[in-house]
């Protein structure tokens, strides 16, 4: 039996289906391809599109039980990122995340925001070596951080205008979102 070129397509579809299909075989495959998308950095609003957080009432605690109020953190220049530890696209693009809080903690404040149970989370954090704290939220986020899907992550400004507000995997280590944050740090 000779393998045609349709043949050969449809084997290697369904090589590919099957791989999805097997539980440990799924979070790696969906991961690299995610991975494939993050290359690309966020882009940022536009100034006049950019919405302001009015509201800054919002607790978080880490794992320790430090309760955060991220009031603390008004007039300054702050990351905040959604995100889970079973989410491909959040594995996808938590080197890129590391790399610029390596480069930028102290220089900005860092919000890694999870709902997962902090054993999970900090076993997730230590088997990758990450280095950055993650929150839990205690009470609800402020309505302009409307998060429907992850990773969600939001550049915020001094004055608490929405800089950037990213759905979905990217490249956070990059010059361009770099740039942005030099320039919001020089304000």
């Amino acid at each position: 039996m000779k393998l045609t070129k349709g043949k050969i397509k449809n084997i290697i579809f369904f090589i590919i289906i099957g791989l999805l299909i097997i539980p440990q075989t799924r979070q790696p495959i969906q991961v690299l391809l995610h991975k494939s998308l993050a290359v690309f950095s966020p882009s940022t609003i536009n100034t006049s599109k950019q919405e302001t957080l009015e509201d800054y009432n919002w607790l978080l605690k880490n794992s320790e039980g430090t309760v955060l109020n991220f009031q603390d953190l008004k007039g300054k220049v702050i990351l905040v990122n959604f995100w889970a530890t079973w989410c491909p696209p959040c594995i996808a693009e938590m080197p890129s995340m590391e790399a610029l809080y390596k480069d930028y903690s102290g220089k900005i404040d860092f919000v890694f925001v999870s709902n997962e149970d902090f054993q999970v989370v900090n076993e997730f954090i230590k088997k990758k070596g990450y280095t950055f704290e993650v929150f839990n939220p205690l009470t609800q986020y402020p309505s302009n951080f409307d998060v429907t899907s992850i990773p969600r992550t939001f550049l915020l400004d001094k004055e608490g205008h929405i800089v950037i507000d990213k759905t979905g995997a990217a490249n956070w280590n990059s010059d361009k979102v770099r740039t942005s944050i030099d320039d919001l740090l020089k304000l």
